[in-house]
């Protein structure tokens, strides 16, 4: 029979090692868990076995942090220690998280991993997006919901489009999100949508230097140019415009219409790719 191993001791001596409370063992717990774990199955003959599942479990952790590369605080700690209370906690939460993600499917994973960009719709390879050009598909869709930059998309095909076609105004949707992603314009929905207003003939969007008030009278229209914006800011791919950033009505020529090369004509709208 081996000679008995003070606990207390291997208490003291291991949490002398412990690292800071953010970092924690494979199983979650950290040093001062492990050891008050190890200490409530202490007992007559129960030594031996301590030591061992001491010793296998800070070899465990040792190999996880050298492979990691993590440097270890060095800390001069006692059972009064007033970390270790947060160690505790934390150590819940984190087990919480992980349950809660292995509960996840991997599409999912990476659908909350990818922030949106824009570039991806191009491309139509984000999974999710898909136009519909069926008012009656579109109109039985769950209401959609975004936060401000979707309002922003929403609010200009509704005043830049709600006259159009469906196809026309998944159209106009395109040409603000290829500028989102041109370095020519600003980098979000609502910048660009909103660029030059204030400032005589600057404004890019009619609507929103026109002098009119803003409202909101058609609301079911409103109601499924929001499933649109939706659609589109979810990685629908813009196949309509061949990467048009400009457009204009039939009723007007711009100078910029002797320009730029001509990508597409939808309904009342042309438009046009900056080269």
């Amino acid at each position: 029979m081996g000679t008995a191993l003070p606990v207390g001791g291997v208490y003291r001596r291991f949490t002398k090692l412990r690292v800071s409370f953010t970092i924690f063992c494979p199983l979650g717990m950290s040093f001062v868990e492990l050891l008050k774990f190890v200490q409530r199955g202490t007992g007559p003959g129960m030594d031996r076995m301590v030591g061992r599942r001491v010793g296998a479990a800070f070899a465990a952790c040792v190999l996880m942090w050298a492979g990691a590369g993590v440097a270890q605080d060095v800390t001069a700690s006692s059972s009064t220690d007033p970390t270790s209370g947060i160690n505790i906690r934390l150590s819940s939460l984190m087990g919480d998280e992980r349950v809660a993600l292995q509960a996840l499917t991997p599409d999912r994973l990476r659908q909350i991993g990818t922030p949106y960009t824009g570039r991806a719709g191009r491309r139509g390879s984000r999974r999710g997006g898909r136009e519909i050009y069926d008012a009656a598909r579109l109109d039985a869709m769950p209401r959609a919901r975004g936060n401000r930059q979707w309002q922003c998309l929403t609010e200009a095909l509704y005043f830049e489009a709600r006259g159009e076609s469906i196809r026309g105004q998944y159209a106009v949707a395109e040409v603000i999100l290829n500028r989102v992603d041109s370095r020519n314009y600003p980098d979000s929905i609502c910048a660009v949508v909103n660029e030059g207003t204030g400032r005589r003939n600057a404004c890019q969007f009619t609507y929103t230097c026109d002098g009119r008030p803003e409202r909101v009278t058609e609301r079911a229209m409103h109601r499924r140019l929001g499933k649109i914006a939706r659609i589109m800011m979810d990685g629908a791919p813009r196949s309509l415009t061949q990467g048009a950033t400009h457009y204009h009505t039939t009723a007007v020529r711009p100078r910029w219409a002797r320009v730029y090369p001509r990508t597409a004509r939808i309904g009342s709208h042309i438009f046009y790719r900056r080269t």
